[in-house]
C-alpha cells in the first residue's frame, strides 16, 4: 500500500457503465513525515469516499483492486482503499534492538 494525499479530482463524462459511480482521484505519494515522494498516481475512490485534502491508502496492483471493487473484469491498476485518521511513529531510539 501506498501512503498517499488527495490532491484534486478527475472528471470524466465519458466512462465504462461499472465506473459511473466512482471517483477518479489524483494522489500524491508522501513520507511518512507528509512530504511528497515521487510522481502523482491516479487512483479510483474504492468507497471510501476520500475527497481533496484526505490522506490515504492506495493500493496500486490490478487483482487487489478487483478485489476492492469485487469485479474481475475491471482494467483499474490503483484503488483508494482507506481513509487514513492518524498515525504514530515510535522514535527510532526506543526500538528495541535488532
Amino acid at each position: 500500500m501506498i501512503l498517499s494525499k488527495v490532491t484534486g479530482t478527475i472528471v470524466a463524462t465519458q466512462k465504462k457503465e461499472q465506473f459511473k459511480d466512482k471517483k477518479i482521484l489524483i494522489c500524491q505519494p508522501i513520507t511518512l513525515e507528509g512530504k511528497p515522494l515521487g510522481r502523482d498516481l491516479l487512483a479510483l475512490d474504492g468507497g471510501v469516499n476520500a475527497g481533496v485534502g484526505d490522506t490515504v491508502l492506495v493500493v496500486q496492483e490490478g487483482g487487489a483492486a478487483a478485489q476492492v471493487l469485487k469485479q474481475t473484469d475491471v482494467p483499474v491498476h490503483s484503488v483508494v482503499v482507506a481513509v487514513v485518521d492518524g498515525y504514530d511513529l515510535v522514535p527510532e531510539e526506543t526500538l528495541p534492538p535488532t
